[in-house]
């Protein structure tokens, strides 16, 4: 909690100290007071006081904060420090029974609110949301370790999407179809159909810790423009950003029940709600866990993404220099912890050796440390995902891999690393590191690019490097990943562009329009006349 206190030793002003749950803000003035005064009122005491209890963040149902009746409570784990920041609630399966009830009975209403008025409160929340981003962007510097700016960039991000899902869901949803019976063979125009998009009802939104709001709000605005209610299962590490977040949009006057999150551990909740009979659509962001939950999930829309191997393939008369820029970028922005990392370097054998010591020379000014201090390397997840990269890191090592830096760890820093001459017999070839770590494969063949590229079980996306474009066009074609992205390193986003996974990569298609879409149904009505009847005939 944000305590503000006078300074014991002022001389004078208005000196005093601010203690954060892990900073100090001392003898400021003026300007810097109201500055730091605006942002602590932001914070746990001022606008958000009522989502703590203590020094346990409540979870959110029937429109209040609550405290779990289980008296239990989840730790969540700094990974910079490795201590516990904060603690949320361990909801139970009768409190999630409750939320899905509530939920069911929400959305019956919210189905019945114009079009124009569901898009008024979420372009409220989106306001709410991007003038709280200090408050919000702390919590994610303090739970997954992102980079302070890069943290704000998310907030402001996913404020910018819930207010332009808002206007495209008015466009989309405000339009249906007219169709006459006698385009098809044999019949006479005597029925008229009408369709249009009808909700699905309660939404369960899953998303993963390295964006937990902007990959909540993905799911969140879609489902409610749509007409559904939403039920959130944050990720532990991100679930305080999550609840900030799901506060902006109770700031925002969203009828109660229509929106909840509920906090706990997977193990107790996780498959109980996922397939809870009141859940009609799961949107859900992570890694294989994915998999069980849709082979349980039963006949329910399913949307899914599950990471990927994503390759770069670098042909011989590519600008290396543009190259290196986008292998450093996409390789090690946010230490690697994102689906759309690039995982991979396929590299003409011709051109390895300069585009090698070109990313290597990148690699070096990387800074890396806290992400307090914006650095461009900061600390991974947990520890078990820090042993789980150095695990592939001591394959590849054992295996004979060439080490373009020294491997170095410190608690859950990792320091970038570039391995070059990496052969498929090795595992860091085909797994996700979700690090700093990039493995570099030399190929004698476009063709073969393409054959380890597609060998994967991963099919998220890909990228290609040429000055051709009809080389780039025909690889884009046989790669078998859901987007390709020609002189250009994977990226989600813009946050309305498609964005789907092929294979073990994930089910269906995100991006706004297509998440809207996907959480409706079609519903017909058809008018039968007695007689034919034909417009001016």
């Amino acid at each position: 909690m944000v305590q503000i206190q006078p300074s014991p030793q002022r001389t004078g002003g208005d000196q005093f100290t601010i203690k954060w749950p892990s900073r100090k803000f001392s003898g400021l003035r003026g300007k810097g007071k109201s500055l730091i005064w605006s942002l602590a009122m932001a914070g746990s005491t001022g606008v958000f006081a009522e989502i703590i209890d203590g020094d346990v963040f409540k979870y959110y149902a029937d429109g209040e904060w609550k405290k779990s009746s289980s008296g239990k409570s989840v730790a969540i784990i700094n990974p910079t420090t490795r201590k516990t920041q904060y603690k949320v609630q361990a909801c139970t399966q009768e409190e999630v029974n409750k939320v899905m009830e509530i939920a069911k009975s929400a959305q019956k209403l919210w189905a019945k609110t114009p079009l124009w008025k569901r898009a008024e409160l979420l372009h409220k929340a989106a306001a709410i949301l991007k003038e709280h981003k200090a408050p919000i962007a702390e919590c994610l510097v303090k739970e997954i370790a992102k980079p302070a700016k890069d943290a704000v960039t998310e907030v402001v991000r996913s404020g910018d999407l819930v207010s332009y899902c808002a206007e495209e869901g008015v466009r989309i949803l405000g339009e249906g179809k007219f169709l006459v019976s006698d385009s098809f063979p044999g019949n006479e125009r005597t029925k008229y159909c009408l369709t249009s998009k009808i909700p699905l009802g309660v939404v369960l939104a899953i998303p993963p810790f390295n964006y937990p709001v902007n990959l909540a709000v993905s799911k969140i605005a879609p489902a409610l423009i749509a007409g559904n209610s939403l039920v959130l299962k944050p990720p532990t590490q991100g679930a305080v950003a999550a609840l900030h977040m799901v506060h902006c949009f109770h700031l925002a006057g969203f009828p109660k029940g229509l929106i909840s999150c509920v906090t706990g551990k997977g193990s107790e909740i996780g498959d109980f709600l996922t397939m809870h009979p009141a859940v009609n659509c799961i949107s859900f962001t992570g890694g294989d866990t994915g998999i069980a939950i849709s082979k349980k999930a039963g006949m329910i829309p399913l949307q899914m993404e599950l990471g990927g191997k994503d390759a770069c393939i670098v042909l011989e008369d590519a600008d290396l220099d543009l190259v290196a820029a986008n292998i450093v970028k996409g390789g090690f922005s946010y230490s690697g912890q994102r689906c759309t990392a690039v995982k991979v370097v396929l590299v003409m054998e011709s051109i390895a050796d300069t585009l090698v010591g070109k990313v290597k020379a990148k690699v070096a000014k990387l800074t890396v440390g806290p992400p307090e201090n914006d650095c461009d390397i900061t600390p991974v997840v947990s520890e078990s995902s820090a042993n789980f990269i150095e695990g592939l890191v001591m394959d590849a090592k054992q295996k004979g891999a060439t080490f373009c830096q020294e491997y170095k760890r410190e608690g859950n820093l990792i320091w970038p690393l570039l391995l070059d001459n990496v052969r498929p017999d090795m595992r860091i070839a085909w797994e996700e590191p979700f690090g700093p770590v990039l493995p570099v494969i030399r190929i004698s063949s476009v063709e073969e690019g393409i054959h380890h590229c597609n060998a994967s079980n991963f099919g998220l996306q890909g990228c290609v490097f040429t000055a051709d474009i009809n080389k780039a066009m025909l690889i884009s074609d046989a790669m078998e990943t859901g987007t390709v992205q020609i002189n250009s390193a994977p990226a989600r986003g813009p946050d309305h562009f498609p964005f789907q996974g092929l294979k073990d990569s994930g089910i269906g298609s995100q991006g706004i329009t297509n998440s809207i879409t996907m959480m409706t149904k079609i519903k017909s009505t058809v008018i039968n006349l007695p007689t034919p009847s034909y417009t001016m005939g």
